[in-house]
């Protein structure tokens, strides 16, 4: 007779390849951001120089962060990411506040402002004004549906969630490159370009840089998410630098080209008072036909950003609970699809709760300030993981330390901001608030362990 034998718990798979990857980083970062901060932004800073300028700083500021993470996700190329790089770099304490502020604020605010965006855009195509007061409730609904169904896809399997997000990033990516095209070829001929002056007196001041930058952040974020499903990449020390680093190249390029694209059609003091900027420079263009055509296209690439999102993120809660510092069972993987279900049913959940609970500029505002200080400490993790014994990256990032720095004394820089400006001081302090509110939660709980 042979022994029983005890079955093997199912595990995450080795199954994303290098143009997923990439796909995986374009998605998570191209959504809603580049179709709705210009406006803002340009009321910010209402020149065509200080306007393009925060958008080049806020790529270089992603590029700073991508180089440092592709060598660090290539070193720990493990489920969870940033978890894991404040984890191993800082101590579990950070790595859980980081976690409880993807549970409580920070990823539920990001999927509710991506998924508000779609739904708006949804509505508009069918013929519903979205912004009208009866209608609040309805769009809200449908952008909880959205979310929970992006994560029932994600439920089902890798495979299918990776197909979703490389139909809607070819989709988004080539949406973007026809708008850049029709404004240069068709627009540029009208207008000549408003593109002077180029620096109009009172358009730039570094207290509005600061907080126009924090707009642009939104537009860029999403360029780490590869790193949180780094324990499903293949060969991870070879495609995880190429993926983070080339597909934060290619949004950086075309984010500057749609700027520019848009001031080829419309003056400065247009565009900071069009809250629909690439659909008014296609109306402008094409007539109502490019203004559906845009619509489709932000539909797309905001639904592809909600797959992307609920693809990559949940793997911050399984990482947390393999490690013992959240439940259990959210480290569940499903036995037939072989993806963290739990992980993604909750993140899915929240998601859909706070949507009905807030407006899209609530989250986003929360999101970008709540998150920042855990991009900082994972990429400040590298001064200290060099020094650690087996740290092996693939990849070294190219002007160490500066790079890394940069980053860091960015991020210094944005968050003091927000304390200090008027305007932003009481959201920056209530969402620090909540954050540190992790710290007795941490000792009652998971954290009692540590210090016995």
């Amino acid at each position: 007779m042979h022994a029983p034998t005890t079955p093997v718990a199912p595990t995450l798979q080795r199954r994303i390849g290098l143009w997923t990857a990439i796909a995986v980083v374009i998605g998570s970062t191209i959504g809603s951001g580049i179709f709705r901060s210009p406006a803002g932004i340009a009321d910010k800073l209402p020149g065509p120089l200080p306007m393009l300028m925060v958008w080049v700083v806020g790529g270089v500021f992603a590029l700073c962060g991508a180089l440092t993470m592709a060598e660090v996700a290539s070193a720990l190329p493990q489920t969870g990411g940033i978890y894991v790089f404040v984890r191993d770099g800082w101590g579990r304490l950070p790595a859980f506040l980081l976690g409880w502020g993807q549970l409580v604020m920070i990823r539920a605010a990001s999927l509710g402002a991506i998924a508000i965006t779609f739904s708006e855009y949804f509505h508009r195509v069918i013929g519903v004004d979205p912004v009208a007061p009866e209608h609040v409730l309805q769009v809200r609904l449908g952008a909880a549906l959205a979310i929970l169904l992006t994560g029932t896809f994600n439920i089902l399997g890798v495979r299918l969630g990776a197909l979703v997000t490389n139909l809607t990033v070819l989709a988004k990516y080539g949406g973007l490159l026809f708008i850049v095209f029709i404004a240069f070829a068709l627009g540029m001929p009208r207008t000549g370009g408003h593109y002077t002056p180029a620096m109009p007196t009172g358009s730039f001041t570094v207290t509005a840089f600061g907080l126009a930058l924090v707009s642009t952040l939104w537009a860029f974020d999403g360029w780490a998410d590869l790193s949180y499903a780094a324990g499903e990449v293949k060969d991870p020390q070879r495609i995880l630098p190429r993926a983070l680093i080339g597909g934060t190249l290619l949004v950086c390029a075309i984010y500057l080209a749609a700027n520019l694209a848009y001031l080829a059609v419309m003056p400065i003091e247009e565009i900071r008072t069009s809250k629909l900027v690439a659909a008014d420079v296609a109306q402008k263009l094409l007539g109502p036909g490019g203004v559906v055509f845009v619509a489709v296209t932000v539909m797309l690439s905001t639904f592809g950003t909600l797959n992307a999102s609920l693809f990559t993120t949940p793997r911050i809660f399984f990482a947390m609970a393999d490690d013992r510092l959240f439940f259990p069972a959210v480290a569940k993987v499903h036995p037939k699809f072989e993806t963290p279900w739990v992980a993604i049913a909750l993140t899915a959940g929240l998601g859909a709760l706070f949507v009905l609970l807030r407006s899209f500029e609530q989250l986003a505002d929360a999101f970008v300030t709540a998150f920042l200080p855990f991009y900082a400490l994972a990429v400040a993790a590298i001064f200290r993981l060099r020094k650690q014994p087996g740290y092996s990256p693939s990849f070294r990032v190219p002007g160490y330390p500066v790079v890394p720095l940069l980053f860091v004394g960015s991020v210094i820089y944005l968050l003091g901001n927000g304390f200090i400006n008027p305007e932003s001081r009481w959201m920056t302090v209530s969402v620090f608030g909540v954050l540190l509110a992790g710290v007795p939660v941490y000792y009652l709980t998971v954290g009692r362990r540590s210090v016995r």
